[in-house]
């Protein structure tokens, strides 16, 4: 690792580059401090297409302090950050409006216009119809089942045969004179399925103009901003101005909303007679503070913890306030026992204290959860419950495992060869065994593809075995605009399905996956268990190992050279100084956030472009959050005014920007602006065109010269730049800095001003897990 004074960087000493680089203190600060997620991260705003871009507004923040905060033991911050101290959300791209902002107030263009079907709105169409197929089938379940009604070939003659002899139709004789069949001739390898266009989804349909003028009037008798009632209408749906009528505390459904909001709302519309303890208020409280949980990652809470929130928010009885919410179905309640298994008796009226059993058990553990989440668990544990006894358990493949390139590959095919789901866990160099497996068995015939989180995993993944054909994203086969289509019964039409990135899988993507795949389908979930999770709710690559519910193949291939060498440490928490005598790994020391800023442009702009021969625009720069100095907002605008100046006259995006298009949450692209014009904003996404409808540009198109570490996941760039100004300290830890500087193929930079927060962060075990019930799920259905 070579460690280079502050004005150093790779190559010959650094020049001057005063003037080029935009100074973090004279950008304008907003006339509203950000607000910030769950996590305490600013999140940013752009404006819509067709508006001007402010001066000084880009993407900069007012400077803040460079102290280091302090961090807990456990690697956590000790508290909320504030606006100078920037963090990385755990969903990675979702951002709230600023203080004083709804998401009404940002929308741009007609409210009832019905826009063109988007890529997050055929992923919501297909969780509907995903959502729909789960509950047919438990309603299958409950319902009796007839003897061998879905019986079909040489079985279902056998059944009718046994049945003729019972009664008495034919002699049983007859069966035992009949001469032996002739042999079947070997069934020829099955032909890949025909890629077949998605069928259109309807596009959703807005609020009527007249509910939305509905809601209008009631926001306004309550106060509340006109600019709300689209967003509340469609919250709310077509009866949305009855409901709030009946219970204003429905507004937290709203995004943007919260407690303190709902509060006034309430008492401008039912005056003073309502109070902190009304029922209505309550049960709202409690599914608001689960859904904000789930933005952190949790499937489901404690219930203890529920109590708790509801007591800092003025509840004076919380314990009846939660037996109430799980009384009106706004939240459901298990039990689980101290293994996390779930419990064999339901919890006393849903909720209250953990009391000791009679029987002399240790007390159970009562956890409260939303049924969508609870739904996609269940899903999930019974469809890979499904895929592990279906499978052909008798495959030969010993010829191809033979053949393969490792030993840790051919260990992976002779797991799947007799296993219907496997665990493979590995590195960015382990990726190269699933791609042997997917080239194995297409050799014997089957039908076989790969997914991956990001384009770039794709596009990877594809190169290695061979065909383009053979990779897509998660998210384009989960809503149709890739892969080889479906069968007859709606299954995705392939033998052998291999999904990297499992780690930025979340529950609800898992179990539409899962439900997608018929029996006898072979499913390999690869990943590296050390990067951060993902961005929506679940842990499910974890849990899958924690539960030990299938055969797991730790690859023993390690990542090459001095940025392999310093990652693998990473992971085993040990900053290593490594050698890179070809400046692979690079420390730039910094002292505050503003040379931090300099420093980076420096970088991207100059010193690896001449030093190293990497461009700019292969050279990502990564950070821990959206806000602070030196957060992506402040270091886009830096980026912007030196690689790509312009008066941003496309809401804030001029021709040749980079940006990231993020489609629905946890999804980041990169991309190019082209153009726009009165379709919205047009895209090169890696020599895709696409174009963003207006109307949605402001939520899901942003400057892309800087990340942060949760949207940078699953891609790999030859340079990468990772920022870490002092601010920043207590937004680290071990996952966080195992996943920022993996994200380097040939050259890593650290502009670092975090001191001993660095090591210290990677020395400390991980956060602790999310709370999700799918690990107690796969253990009771594997005993």
């Amino acid at each position: 690792m070579t460690a280079l004074p502050g004005g150093d960087t790779p190559g010959t000493p650094a020049a001057d580059d005063a003037g080029a680089v935009a100074d973090p203190a004279a950008a304008a600060a907003p006339s509203s401090p950000p607000a910030r997620g769950e996590d305490g991260a600013a999140h940013e705003q752009a404006a819509p297409v067709d508006a001007p871009a402010a001066e000084g507004d880009g993407d900069g923040s007012a400077p803040g302090a460079t102290a280091a905060a302090p961090a807990s033991p456990d690697g956590t911050p000790s508290a909320a950050p504030s606006d100078e101290g920037p963090t990385d959300a755990p969903d990675g791209d979702e951002e709230t409006p600023e203080d004083g902002k709804t998401t009404g107030e940002q929308a741009a263009g007609g409210e009832g216009a019905a826009a063109p079907l988007s890529e997050a709105e055929a992923e919501l169409a297909a969780q509907r119809e995903l959502r729909e197929r789960i509950e047919k089938r438990k309603a299958d379940k409950a319902g009796p089942i007839p003897a061998g009604g879905k019986l079909s070939g040489t079985a279902a003659d056998l059944l009718a045969a046994v049945r003729a002899v019972e009664s008495g139709e034919t002699s049983a004789s007859a069966f035992f004179d009949s001469p032996l069949p002739a042999a079947a001739p070997r069934r020829p390898a099955p032909a890949p399925a025909r890629p077949r266009p998605p069928e259109p989804a309807s596009a959703p349909r807005g609020p009527s103009p007249q509910a939305v003028a509905e809601v209008a009037a009631v926001l306004a008798e309550g106060g509340a901003p006109g600019a709300l009632a689209g967003p509340t209408a469609e919250a709310l749906g077509a009866q949305a101005a009855g409901v709030l009528r009946e219970d204003p505390w429905r507004m937290l459904a709203v995004p943007g909303v919260g407690p303190e909001q709902a509060d006034g709302f309430a008492r401008a519309l039912l005056g003073p007679g309502c109070g902190p303890d009304d029922e209505r208020r309550t049960a709202a409280l409690v599914g608001w503070l689960l859904e904000r949980a789930a933005l952190r990652g949790h499937t489901a809470l404690e219930a203890a913890a529920v109590r708790a929130a509801l007591a800092e928010h003025a509840v004076s009885d919380p314990e009846a306030a939660v037996r109430h919410a799980v009384a009106a179905g706004v939240v459901l309640v298990f039990q689980e026992d101290e293994d996390g298994s779930p419990a064999a008796a339901e919890a006393d009226e849903g909720t209250g204290a953990d009391h000791p059993d009679p029987s002399g058990r240790e007390p159970v553990r009562v956890l409260l959860g939303l049924d969508r989440y609870a739904l996609a668990e269940e899903s999930l544990a019974d469809g890979l419950a499904r895929l592990v006894h279906a499978c052909e358990k008798g495959a030969d493949w010993t010829e191809a495992a033979s053949a393969a390139s490792s030993p840790s590959a051919a260990e992976l095919i002779r797991a799947v060869a007799a296993h219907g789901v496997v665990a493979h866990t590995g590195g960015e160099e382990a990726r190269a065994e699933p791609a042997a497996l997917l080239t194995a068995a297409r050799a014997l015939g089957l039908r076989v593809l790969g997914t991956a989180h990001s384009v770039d995993g794709r596009r990877r993944l594809a190169e290695a075995v061979g065909d383009p054909a053979a990779a897509v994203t998660l998210a384009g086969l989960l809503s149709g605009t890739e892969g080889p289509g479906r069968d007859g019964e709606g299954a995705i039409a392939v033998d052998l399905l291999v999904v990297l990135d499992a780690p930025q899988v979340d529950v609800e993507a898992a179990a539409m996956l899962v439900e997608s795949l018929a029996d006898g389908t072979r499913l390999v979930l690869s990943g590296d268990p050390g990067v951060l999770g993902s961005a929506g709710a679940g842990q499910v690559f974890a849990d899958v190992l924690a539960a030990r519910a299938c055969p797991q193949v730790v690859s023993r291939t390690p990542d090459p050279g001095p940025i392999g060498e310093l990652v693998s440490g990473i992971g085993i928490g040990e900053l290593n100084q490594v050698a890179a005598p070809g400046r692979e790994v690079v420390i730039v020391p910094v002292r505050d956030a503003g040379e931090a800023v300099h420093r980076t442009v420096q970088l991207v702009a100059d010193s690896v472009p001449r030093a190293l021969g990497i461009p700019s625009a292969d050279t990502q720069v990564i950070t821990v959050g959206h806000g602070g100095s030196a957060g992506t907002r402040a270091l886009n605008a830096a980026l912007k005014q030196r690689l790509n100046p312009g008066p941003g006259r496309f809401g804030g995006f001029d021709p040749g920007d980079r940006v990231v298009h993020v489609p629905a949450p946890g999804r980041t692209v990169p991309a190019t602006v082209v153009s726009a014009d009165a379709e919205g904003l047009h895209l090169d996404r890696t020599g895709e065109r696409i174009v963003v409808p207006p109307q949605r540009v402001a939520s899901t198109v942003r400057h892309g010269w800087a990340l942060s570490a949760h949207q940078a996941a699953g891609t790999r760039w030859p340079a990468v730049v990772v920022v870490l100004p002092g601010d920043a300290a207590q937004g680290l830890s071990r996952p966080w800095v195992y996943t920022a500087f993996g994200r380097a193929e040939r050259h890593l930079s650290v502009v670092h001003g975090v001191d001993q927060a660095l090591p210290r962060a990677v020395a400390e075990p991980p956060a602790r897990d999310r709370t999700t019930r799918l690990r107690g799920l796969l253990e009771a259905a594997a005993r």
